[in-house]
């Protein structure tokens, strides 16, 4: 498996971020607006078609899949189209994560279009977050191959749509295991735990 990526500069990524994010962030709003929307027949239909034909436009010229690219000067690995952090991503909330005092931590907002029950988030999406949060802080902020072997949750109760918080640390590290836990809170505390054992593949120990 290749996990050699290309570098980008300083510069370089902050020309994409400032060239993608607002785009992106125009295609999350166009997401909130459909789910949302209460225009009638005919005026979907004209959206419809704009729609298309600004899709024409972006498939002119493609790249063949994803591309992750690796900062230059942290090292760290950018994929663009993760859904959890992508910033070409319009699923994705983003999530902007910092690390203090041994933790990684995210403040974000999740609206209508993660929602499952009436009102709240969907529990696959507080799974989602929380693998991915988990996983920054079992892999040393995504510098070491550990990936998710098992995560488990406990919801404590309905997470609500709006802001949120998470936050995850790393447990232990146990030969080729790391132990993390995390969770999500809203203003009034914890509602969805987890733990998380990640694994370093056979082909990052040497092995075959």
């Amino acid at each position: 498996m290749d996990f050699t990526f290309d570098a980008i500069s300083a510069d370089e990524r902050a020309h994409a971020e400032a060239v993608y994010t607002p785009f992106t962030q125009a295609i999350r709003e166009l997401i909130d607006a459909a789910v949302r929307t209460g225009v009638d027949g005919q005026t979907i239909a004209q959206a419809q078609h704009a729609v298309e034909a600004v899709t024409a436009t972006l498939t002119v010229t493609e790249q063949a899949g994803t591309r992750t690219l690796r900062d230059a000067v942290t090292g760290r690995p950018i994929a663009w189209g993760n859904p959890v952090v992508g910033s070409r991503n319009a699923i994705a909330p983003p999530l902007d994560i910092q690390f203090t005092d041994g933790e990684c931590w995210a403040e974000f907002d999740l609206g209508s279009a993660y929602e499952g029950p009436p009102g709240w988030v969907h529990g696959g999406m507080c799974a989602l977050v929380l693998d991915h949060i988990l996983g920054e802080a079992a892999s040393d902020q995504l510098s070491k191959p550990f990936f998710t072997g098992t995560l488990t949750c406990k919801y404590l109760r309905g997470t609500p749509l709006g802001r949120l918080r998470a936050v995850a640390r790393l447990e232990r590290v146990d030969g080729v295991k790391a132990y993390a836990h995390g969770h999500i809170s809203d203003a009034d505390g914890v509602t969805v735990q987890a733990d998380g054992v990640f694994i370093m593949p056979a082909w990052a120990r040497g092995q075959p």
